[in-house]
C-alpha cells in the first residue's frame, strides 16, 4: 500500500460536514434532516444571476484570465467605491474559486512551513484546515460564551506575536459567533500590524448582513494598512450563490498582488459560469440585500429566542452572519449530534447541527457547544427547535445526564 503524507494525516476533518455520511443514512431510511449544521441560505440568488446563465450566448467556454476576467473585476471596483473606496481599482482584486480560495492564497503567499497566525477563537473551522495545508501554525486568542463572545483586550493578541508570526486572521462579522468588530478594536489592530509589521487578513464574507442597525467596518477603512492587509470575500453568502465558487482576494499592496498571483496562475483561472453569474448579481439595486438582511434578522430573534427558552441551553445573540453558537446541557455534542442522525427520530424527522468543538484550537473548549446556521425559513426553524427540546430530553435520560 503506499504512503500517506503526514499532511494528509494530519489534515482536520470538518465539523461541518464529517456526520454527512450519517445525515444520508438517515435520509435512507426514511427520515428527514433538517440541516441546521451548514451555511447554505435556502434564500433564492438574484433573478439577474440566474438569467445570465440561463442566457449565456457563447460558442467556447474558455479558460478565463488568472486573476479573473475584468468585466468582473470591473463589478467588484464598482461594489467596493459604493462603500466608499474609491481608489480601488480592477487590479487590487484577484478572482477566486470561493473565498475559500482566496484565504489559501493569502496564507501562502504570506507564510513558510513553521510560521504562525493569531486567529480568535472559536473560529471559521476550515481556517484549521487552511494553515495546515502549508504547516502553519495557530495561535488561537480565545473568548468564551458566558461574555457572549466578546473578545479580550486587544492587548491579548499582541501577547502572542512571535519571530514567527506572519499575520492576524479575523473574520468580521464573524463565523462561527456572529461577532461584530468594533472600529476601536479595529484601530488597535492596525496599530499592531504596523508595529510588527504582519498582515491582518479580515474575512469579510459576510459583510451585508449586520443587524440592529450596526455596521461592518471593513480593515481597508484604515489606509495606513495600505502593505498590511487583504480582505477576503465571496459572493456565495452576498447573493446566495454558494454553488458559484466565486470569491476574490483584495490588497492595495502590489508586494502581495504580484506573489498571490503566481499562484492563481498556478490553478490557471476561476470558474468561468461563476464570474457570468456574480457580474449580473451585482447589477441589484441593493434591494435583495436590504430584504436578506431583513429575512436574517427576524430568523436570528425568532432561533435565538426559542433556543434560550429551553432549559440547561445558553445562546448569545449574534450581531452578523448567519451563524450561533449555543451551549447544550450535553456531556459531548460530538456524540449528541452523531445520535441525532443514528438513533433519534421525532415524527420521521430530525435535525443536523455542528459540534463547536472543530472551531477551536482545543476541541475540548466547544466540547458542549454546537454551531446552528438560520439558514432556513422560520416554519423550519422553529420545528427544528421543537426537536432538538426533544431529543435533549430524550439524550438526557438515555444516557443518565
Amino acid at each position: 500500500m503506499p504512503n500517506i503524507s503526514n499532511r494528509a494525516l494530519h489534515m482536520p476533518p470538518s465539523p461541518v460536514r464529517k456526520l454527512v455520511p450519517f445525515a444520508l443514512q438517515a435520509k435512507q431510511k426514511g427520515i428527514k434532516v433538517y440541516h441546521l449544521n451548514i451555511g447554505q441560505p435556502d434564500i433564492e440568488t438574484p433573478e439577474t444571476a440566474l438569467n445570465a446563465l440561463k442566457n449565456i450566448d457563447l460558442k467556447v467556454l474558455e479558460y478565463a484570465l488568472s486573476e479573473g476576467n475584468l468585466d468582473y473585476r470591473n463589478a467588484l471596483t464598482e461594489y467596493y467605491h459604493s462603500l466608499g473606496f474609491s481608489d480601488l481599482t480592477p487590479d487590487n482584486f484577484i478572482v477566486t474559486n470561493g473565498g475559500s480560495e482566496a484565504l489559501n492564497f493569502a496564507i501562502s503567499t504570506l507564510c513558510d512551513d513553521g510560521d504562525e497566525v493569531i486567529i480568535p477563537e472559536p473560529y471559521y473551522a476550515n481556517y484549521n484546515g487552511f494553515t495546515s495545508t502549508f504547516d502553519v501554525n495557530v495561535v488561537a486568542v480565545s473568548s468564551t460564551i458566558d461574555t457572549g463572545f466578546a473578545l479580550p483586550p486587544i492587548e491579548e493578541f499582541e501577547k502572542k506575536i512571535t519571530e514567527k508570526t506572519r499575520a492576524i486572521i479575523i473574520c468580521n462579522p464573524g463565523n462561527p459567533t456572529g461577532y461584530l468588530y468594533t472600529r476601536e478594536e479595529l484601530q488597535k489592530l492596525a496599530e499592531i500590524a504596523l508595529k510588527y509589521d504582519i498582515v491582518i487578513i479580515s474575512d469579510e464574507v459576510y459583510r451585508e448582513y449586520v443587524y440592529d442597525g450596526k455596521q461592518q467596518i471593513s480593515i481597508l477603512d484604515f489606509p495606513e494598512l495600505k502593505e498590511n492587509c487583504i480582505v477576503i470575500d465571496s459572493e456565495s453568502k452576498r447573493y446566495s450563490m454558494c454553488g458559484v465558487r466565486i470569491g476574490c482576494m483584495v490588497t492595495r499592496s502590489q508586494k502581495i498582488r504580484n506573489a498571490a498571483i503566481l499562484f492563481a496562475q498556478a490553478r490557471l483561472s476561476p470558474v468561468l459560469l461563476g464570474q457570468i453569474a456574480a457580474t449580473a448579481a451585482h447589477q441589484n439595486d441593493g434591494a435583495y440585500i436590504r430584504a436578506v438582511r431583513e429575512e436574517y434578522t427576524h430568523r436570528r430573534n425568532v432561533l435565538v429566542d426559542l433556543l434560550n427558552a429551553i432549559p440547561g441551553v445558553i445562546c448569545p445573540k449574534p450581531r452578523g452572519a448567519f451563524y450561533c453558537v449555543a451551549e447544550l446541557p450535553v456531556d459531548d455534542t460530538e456524540k449528541f449530534a452523531q445520535w441525532l442522525l443514528e438513533s433519534y427520530s421525532n415524527n420521521k424527522e430530525t435535525i443536523m447541527v455542528a459540534p463547536a468543538g472543530g472551531f477551536y484550537s482545543d476541541p475540548e473548549l466547544g466540547k458542549k457547544q454546537v454551531r446552528i446556521a438560520y439558514v432556513l425559513k422560520e416554519e423550519d426553524l422553529r420545528r427544528s427547535v421543537e426537536i432538538l427540546k426533544d431529543a435533549l430530553k430524550q439524550y438526557r435520560e438515555e444516557f443518565s445526564l
